[in-house]
């Protein structure tokens, strides 16, 4: 019985390593890149914004 409770214990720490270590990666290759992306979009808007309101100032 020792063994089957060691070996259950090692088994979900193993599992719950992996799963970790799948969402980790799923944020690091897919939603890191979209932030970003969003954070170049933004900038881009207000610099777009902020040269459109001086054009119209004279």
């Amino acid at each position: 019985m020792k063994s089957f409770g060691k070996g259950f214990v090692v088994g979900v720490g193993a599992t719950l390593g992996a799963l970790a270590g799948c969402v980790y990666y799923f944020k690091k290759t897919v939603v890191d890149p979209i932030e970003e992306r969003e954070a170049v979009l933004d900038e881009h808007r207000k610099r777009a914004l902020r040269k459109s309101r001086s054009a119209h100032q004279g």
